[in-house]
């Protein structure tokens, strides 16, 4: 008898779960589920404004996520329910909300509903860049050594600015809450019943260290005498390896998923490094990136070592017995889409419509035409800040070259070859610093519907690439986790590497660079790194001094 498992990813505007065949990695069935309150960027539910980068979702969304996904794929396939062995899932990160002890989320309880410190700050959550700052000159000041595990740099989208923002903003929600808590952490929470913390999350978002744990008391009451037993009062020290069990289904959780009370559950995990066994990647100097709004790319290594501008190092972040590298760019998808929704005259939309074509794909089909370096422009991907390897939101977007010749498709085809520079910048830095990067392979909504991008790619990082097997990468890893959660007696798996070489999988295309195209790109990169450097390294400031001034003028 086949068994089965379930595998949820919490996306940025909704969640969708795949029910997948243990022994094959078949993909029998899968239900999607948009936020209704999807991303309050500049107010919340109630209409209370919001301020500079802010970016919050609803913990609502995500429960009804469970309510609507599971009992649907279980309808779709007529699979029994005693025959799902394992439930998983995967979250963007860091996103991170305030909660009391039974897990209750503060934005629940009438007093705080019109808060907006009370709701979840979702990953692209930049309002705590002063914190992040401030942390890290802290951190240098005081040369505390795991500051380089994290490239040098902490980001303003992780847990502890976050936290230190609400503190300092909305003292009474800080009080109030008995923890903070990874979204990840949180929906598996009211799944078994129980709080847990996954190693993941812990160790790319919160400081948290295999060896050493989190940073010490000292550190903490520098930033703020109020934070000195943070880990204590609202963190918790009980950190949970990726790929073992957090508990069981709940009666009450089993109620409203349709599922057994009983059945597996895996410990929490992050949507880009779930994917990795997804694409049945076993091993180190394989980078894989996940493509969609932004761009995380995940790879695994032999050693730890110390690399300037990634997001982390963290000893068994994303498969056991390994070192897991994580670099990402803020800004991808959402690049495209912004073109899209404010750039574009109507003729286009009139044109794609009488053509019937989605606007992207009209646009493709335009810009696919043009050789590399035909349009005469030049583009940072910075519109939503740098996420790796400078690690700063305040950067912002530039373009270079625009004539009254330039057309809108040359604009967009500039803006996708940026997001491949910025990639390619990621993949030198990394063997710049000892870190071999041997293969590549993509995962992700653009690389399973952007045959023009993917072919950008490999011409701007000159390697072949590697497309995943499944539409929902996340979601797979997420069943394959499930699968090992649940354990070789109940008809999963006892290895997650043997659960990956079973269950993932990666198409037949691969992208393979065209040697013309890579020499142009290379010429194009080369000027890429003059702006990356001069607008992202201090010798010119004017993205951050036009960004106070904006602030200025707009209070």
């Amino acid at each position: 008898m086949a068994k089965y498992t379930i595998g949820v990813d919490y996306g940025s505007l909704s969640g969708r779960a795949v029910l997948v065949n243990v022994q094959t990695g078949e993909e029998v069935a899968s239900s999607v589920y948009e936020y209704p309150h999807a991303v309050m960027d500049e107010e919340l539910w109630d209409g209370t404004k919001l301020g500079a980068d802010w970016a919050l979702q609803h913990p609502q969304d995500y429960l009804d996520v469970l309510k609507k996904t599971i009992p649907a794929v279980l309808a779709e396939s007529k699979i029994d329910p005693a025959d799902v062995i394992g439930v998983g899932t995967d979250f963007t990160a860091c996103t991170i909300l305030p909660v009391k002890a039974d897990g209750t989320p503060l934005c629940f309880l009438p007093e705080f509903e019109h808060n907006p410190h009370a709701y979840v700050k979702m990953w692209k959550h930049h309002a705590a860049q002063d914190k992040a700052n401030r942390l890290n000159e802290i951190a240098a000041q005081r040369k505390e050594p795991w500051l380089q595990n994290y490239g040098g740099k902490i980001s303003s989208e992780w847990a502890i600015p976050k936290l230190w923002q609400v503190l300092d903003e909305a003292p009474e929600v800080y009080s109030a809450m008995d923890r903070w808590i990874e979204a990840a952490d949180w929906i598996i929470w009211q799944l078994c019943g129980k709080e847990t913390r996954n190693s993941c999350t812990a160790g790319y978002k919160a400081m948290w260290n295999k060896r050493t744990g989190y940073p010490n008391k000292d550190f903490f009451k520098a930033l703020d005498p109020r934070l000195e037993n943070v880990v204590e009062e609202k963190l918790g020290k009980v950190i949970t390896p990726l790929g073992e069990t957090a508990g069981v289904l709940t009666e009450e959780a089993a109620a409203f998923t349709g599922l057994h009370a009983g059945t597996a559950v895996a410990i929490g995990n992050v949507d880009a490094h779930v994917c990795v066994p997804a694409v049945g990647i076993d091993g180190p100097a394989k980078m894989l990136a996940i493509m969609g709004t932004s761009t995380c790319h995940i790879m695994m290594g032999k050693e730890e070592k110390q690399v300037p501008g990634m997001c982390g190092v963290v000893a068994d972040g994303v498969m056991p017995g390994y070192y897991g590298y994580e670099a990402g760019q803020s800004c991808v998808g959402d690049h495209f889409a912004w073109f899209v929704e404010n750039c574009l005259p109507a003729s286009y939309y009139e044109a794609a419509k009488a053509e019937d074509k989605n606007i992207h794909k009209f646009l493709r089909e335009k810009a696919e035409k043009q050789k590399p370096g035909e349009s005469g422009l030049l583009a940072l991907d910075w519109w939503n800040g740098n996420r790796s390897i400078l690690v700063d939101v305040d950067l912002t977007g530039m373009m270079l070259g625009m004539t009254l010749q330039t057309k809108p498709e040359e604009i967009y085809r500039a803006l996708i070859e940026a997001t491949a520079y910025g990639t390619r910048a990621i993949i030198e830095n990394y063997r710049e610093h000892g870190v071999p990067v041997e293969e590549f392979f993509a995962s992700g909504g653009i690389s399973q519907k952007d045959p023009m991008t993917m072919q950008i790619y490999a011409d701007v990082i000159n390697m072949p690439i590697k497309i995943a097997g499944s539409l929902q990468g996340p979601a797979l890893g997420s069943a394959i986790f499930a699968a090992k959660a649940a354990g070789k007696a109940a008809g999963g798996y006892d290895d997650i590497f043997e659960a990956a070489r079973a269950m993932g999988k990666v198409k037949d295309t691969v992208y393979t660079p065209i040697p013309e195209n890579a020499a142009v790109y290379d010429k194009l990169f080369a000027e890429y790194k003059t702006l990356h450097d001069y607008f992202g390294r201090g010798a010119n400031d004017v993205m951050k001094r036009l960004k106070t001034l904006k602030a200025e003028q707009t209070h």
